[in-house]
């Protein structure tokens, strides 16, 4: 579930990348390389553990998606946190510094 979640996460990201001038501007290029690393990340992961379940891995407890889908979703908001940090620091439209020099 975790690699699923990431999947979806990157390429929404790549594609406002990709779409929208505006999108370059806030550094959302960022955004997907966090999330095509954890995709890669989850990626060997998954074929580790298939590897090692074999068939038992096509049919996990719901526990387990369940606690999967958290960590996807937990991952996808922790790297809109850092993202978010970053376009703060680097300010890329200069509303930060506009809002300082006019107090």
């Amino acid at each position: 579930m975790t690699l699923l979640i990431t999947v979806f996460a990157a390429i929404a990201a790549t594609l406002i990348w990709y779409l929208s001038a505006t999108a370059r501007e806030l550094k959302v290029s960022i955004l997907c390389y966090m999330f095509w690393g954890a995709t890669i990340m989850w990626f060997v992961d998954a074929v580790f553990e298939y590897m090692e379940l074999r068939a038992a891995y096509f049919t996990p407890q719901l526990t387990d998606i369940v606690n999967d889908a958290f960590l996807g979703l937990s991952v996808i908001g922790f790297a809109l946190f850092i993202w978010l940090i970053v376009v703060i620091i680097k300010d890329p439209k200069g509303i930060i510094r506009k809002s300082f020099k006019n107090n």
